[in-house]
């Protein structure tokens, strides 16, 4: 599934071609992919055909786009989940349906001039929807590319991400003392920390030298000092590369595939020596999917 690094590549990419950016017309080729729109299509298009793009924002794994009707106010936004193999990419309007196209948006910017944005899914189970936008809960701009206190309904219980200004590290190291779940579980829970799923929370305590498992409440201040700092330098370094590509699925916005697999620690590369030990990975199984570590760096305490 697409982590932070991979949504923000494509949030990156959409800016400068969408914002300002008039919607023309709207084409719903698979409603599987309006399964948050709980109106339907007809009330999808409707909703967006005239309205202005006014940014292009993301918080954690989710994107979103406010939209402009009448006046400079946003009161709705096109929210947008790539799910586990969603792709936005930017076409010409003319150009031929991508594989697994769902739907496709013709807008005209006043500098670029007409384009297409397609949503193309091949397993269904991301989305697009027309959603309400509400107040932040601290007061502070939604997230990276909006400088608005106002996120879309169906990302407001979704917290910041690390890389965001406005987290707050003191308040996610108060969480994991309350917490006896083990680390890694509590590094997936988009309620608390957003953005980190199974490549870079692997990737991160590797980094950190700390065992999956270990009970998140078990962490001294210094140990979770030393994560945090960690899962920055991980995501920074991923964004950098242009996120974690491993086949087709997770491209930009032009279709062109990231390269941070091939800084790859710990995830994916079971029995393989460590690049520091010389032990080689394991790899164990994790809530229907699999942690690696380094058995001797990232012992259990």
């Amino acid at each position: 599934m697409p982590e932070l690094p991979e949504v923000e590549v494509v949030r990156a990419g959409l800016a400068p071609a969408l914002t300002g950016a008039r919607i023309l017309a709207v084409a719903v080729h698979d409603e599987r992919a309006l399964t948050r729109h709980a109106a339907g299509a007809a009330d999808f298009v409707a909703r967006l055909e005239g309205s202005e793009v006014v940014t292009v924002a993301r918080r954690g794994k989710f994107l979103w786009m406010p939209l402009a009707t009448a006046g400079p106010e946003s009161s709705s936004a096109i929210v947008g989940h790539l799910g586990m193999s969603g792709q936005l990419l930017l076409r010409r309007p003319d150009a031929p349906a991508e594989r697994h196209e769902r739907i496709r948006l013709f807008a005209e910017h006043p500098q670029h001039g007409e384009l297409a944005v397609v949503f193309a899914d091949q397993r269904t189970f991301g989305s697009l929807a027309v959603d309400a936008l509400v107040p932040t809960s601290d007061g502070h701009a939604a997230g990276w590319g909006s400088e608005a206190p106002l996120l879309p309904s169906q990302v407001s219980h979704i917290a910041r991400d690390p890389m965001d200004e406005a987290f707050q590290d003191s308040v996610f190291r108060r969480a994991l003392r309350t917490r006896s779940s083990a680390i890694k579980r509590v590094l997936l829970d988009q309620n608390l920390i957003s953005g980190v799923g199974n490549i870079y929370a692997d990737e991160s305590l590797w980094a950190a030298r700390i065992h999956p498992e270990t009970p998140a409440s078990a962490l001294s201040t210094v140990a979770a000092n030393r994560l945090l700092a960690e899962v920055r330098a991980v995501l920074e370094k991923a964004l950098a590369e242009g996120g974690t590509s491993f086949d087709a699925q997770y491209v930009n916005v032009n279709g062109e595939a990231g390269y941070f697999a091939h800084s790859l620690e710990a995830y994916g590369r079971e029995g393989i020596p460590c690049s520091r030990c010389g032990t080689p990975i394991k790899r164990v199984s994790f809530m229907n999917r699999s942690s690696h570590f380094c058995p001797r760096c990232q012992r259990r305490r």
